[in-house]
C-alpha cells in the first residue's frame, strides 16, 4: 500500500494546542520519515482490524485509517478524544474508546478476524501493558509497538546475553520477537531521555512449547531471575530440589540466563506436578 506524505497531522506543540502530559507518559511522534517507516512496516489493508493504543495527536492514526478504512483507538487522555474525532473522523470509520489500555478488554473489539495492534506505548507502563496484552494473545494477529530501546532488547534477547531474563522468556513464549529499527529522541515532542525502538510481535499459533501451568512458569521465572547470579540449584531452592533438576537432564550448576524456553517450561512443569501431588495428599 502506498504511503501518503501529504496529509501529516500538525506537529505536536504547534497548531494542535495540546501540551504533552507527563502523568500520561506522553511523547508525541512527529518525524515524517519515522512515521513513514512504521506505516510501511505495518502495511495496513482494507478490512483488517487495526487497533491503536494511545493515538495521541494522531501522527500514525491519520495514515493507518486512510489505508485501512476503519480502526479502533484507545486513548486515556479525554482532552484528545474530541480532537481525534474532529481531525480524523472524515478519513474512515474511527471508533474511539476512552479508557485505560491496562484495564481494557481487547476481545470485545473482535468482529471478523484477529486484531492488529499498534502503539507508541508509555514507557512507565510498557511492561505491565505487554503482559496484559499477552493474556489476550489468542485474538491478536500481530503487534507493532514503539518502546524504550532497552526494553525491546530485553524482549528479543537470546540465552547467554546480559539482556536475557524473565521478560525475554515470557514474551518469546507467546510471540516471535523482531526488533525492526531504532528511533532517536528528536523524533518526539517533547524528546524523551532515552532511545526508542520499533518491535514486531507475531503470536505463535499454536504455542511451540506450551506449559502445563502458566502460574508455575511465572513463579519459577520470577524467583530464579531475582537470583540470576546464583546457580539453578541455589536459585530454585524452595521450589525444586537438585535431583528434580537433574532428572530433567539439566545441569543444576548452570546459571538461569543460559537456559532456553524449553528448559524453563520443563522446570515449571515439574514444579506444577509437585504442587499437584502435594495438593492431592492434603
Amino acid at each position: 500500500m502506498a504511503y501518503d506524505q501529504h496529509h501529516s497531522p500538525p506537529r505536536p506543540g504547534h497548531r494542535s494546542g495540546h501540551r504533552a502530559r507527563k502523568r500520561f507518559g506522553q511523547n508525541f511522534l512527529h518525524d515524517p520519515g519515522i512515521i513513514q517507516k512504521i506505516v510501511l512496516a505495518i502495511d495496513p489493508r482494507p478490512g483488517e482490524q487495526l487497533v491503536e493504543i494511545g493515538p495521541g495527536l494522531g501522527a500514525l492514526t491519520s495514515h493507518l485509517l486512510r489505508l485501512a478504512g476503519s480502526m479502533d483507538v484507545i486513548e486515556l487522555d479525554r482532552d484528545l478524544v474530541a480532537k481525534l474525532h474532529q481531525q480524523f473522523g472524515h478519513l474512515g470509520k474511527l471508533h474511539i474508546h476512552s479508557g485505560d489500555a491496562l484495564k481494557f478488554d481487547f476481545r470485545q473489539l473482535v468482529r471478523n478476524g484477529k486484531l492488529r495492534l499498534v502503539g507508541n506505548l508509555p514507557y512507565n507502563i510498557s511492561t505491565p501493558l505487554l503482559f496484559h496484552l499477552l493474556s489476550q494473545v489468542d485474538v491478536i494477529q500481530d503487534m507493532y509497538f514503539m518502546l524504550q530501546k532497552e526494553v525491546v532488547q530485553r524482549m528479543a534477547a537470546d540465552p547467554g546475553t546480559s539482556s536475557y531474563g524473565r521478560l525475554s522468556i515470557m514474551v518469546q513464549y507467546y510471540c516471535h520477537v523482531e526488533q525492526l529499527f531504532n528511533v532517536p529522541p528528536g523524533a518526539f515532542n517533547p524528546p524523551p531521555k532515552v532511545d526508542s525502538s520499533i518491535v514486531r510481535l507475531q503470536p505463535h499459533h499454536p504455542l511451540p512449547c506450551p506449559a502445563d501451568d502458566l502460574a508455575s512458569l511465572s513463579l519459577l521465572l520470577r524467583q530464579v531471575f531475582s537470583k540470576r547470579r546464583k546457580t539453578l540449584r541455589n536459585g530454585l531452592k524452595g521450589l525444586l530440589t537438585e535431583q528434580d533438576i537433574v532428572d530433567l537432564g539439566i545441569d543444576p550448576e548452570l546459571r538461569p540466563e543460559v537456559l532456553g524456553l524449553k528448559d524453563f517450561v520443563a522446570l515449571s512443569n515439574r514444579l506444577h506436578q509437585i504442587s499437584q501431588q502435594t495438593s492431592d495428599d492434603d
